[in-house]
């Protein structure tokens, strides 16, 4: 794993730090703010280029990141933002996916109707990067279970819900997201 310099970030949220780290050809991004504290909130993002920059509707993942920094800016913690769009599918699959859904499928069906796991991401670097900044301890900012359960390395001391963005364009991706893999609200 190769770590980058920290380097500021001001934005529109606030006034950050942010490092890289590198994992084979993935670029994952750090993005924080001291202090850190012995318990920071610390949010897991996966990335998605349709939600995060262009805004769509078709998820909550735009409007999930925003919060966390918002909450990131207010408290300290920080974003480890990995780079596994489309739940590690790829942009090109997520758009075939999004093709699927547009005809009737629901996100999961239409990642199996492509031959992938409903979710293939890997959070095996987040262990690393905390280790990298000693923090052994973290309030993590998910609904998913999947990530409470495969990040090691760590204690979770509390689990801090995030319900933002539900609208009309993604209200089932939401219940599929509740009932066929476990999300938490």
């Amino acid at each position: 794993m190769q770590i980058s310099n920290v380097a500021n970030l001001p934005s529109k949220f606030g006034n950050f730090k942010i490092q890289s780290f590198k994992q084979g050809h993935k670029e994952h991004l750090v993005i924080f703010k001291e202090p850190l504290g012995e318990e920071p909130i610390v949010r897991v993002h996966s990335e998605c280029l349709t939600g995060d920059a262009l805004g769509s509707l078709k998820c909550d993942c735009g409007e999930q990141l925003q919060y966390a920094l918002e909450m990131i800016d207010k408290h300290g913690g920080m974003v480890i933002y990995l780079r596994q769009e489309g739940r590690d599918i790829g942009l090109f699959n997520k758009v075939n996916a999004y093709a699927l859904q547009d005809n009737g499928l629901d996100t999961v069906e239409a990642n199996h109707q492509l031959g992938f796991e409903a979710d293939m991401r890997n959070f095996d670097i987040v262990s690393d990067i905390l280790k990298h900044y000693n923090i052994q301890q973290i309030q993590l900012l998910t609904n998913n279970p999947k990530k409470i359960n495969e990040i090691k390395g760590v204690t979770i001391t509390k689990r801090l819900p995030i319900k933002v963005g539900e609208n009309e364009y993604n209200k089932s991706y939401l219940e599929t997201k509740k009932n066929k893999m476990g999300h938490l609200f």
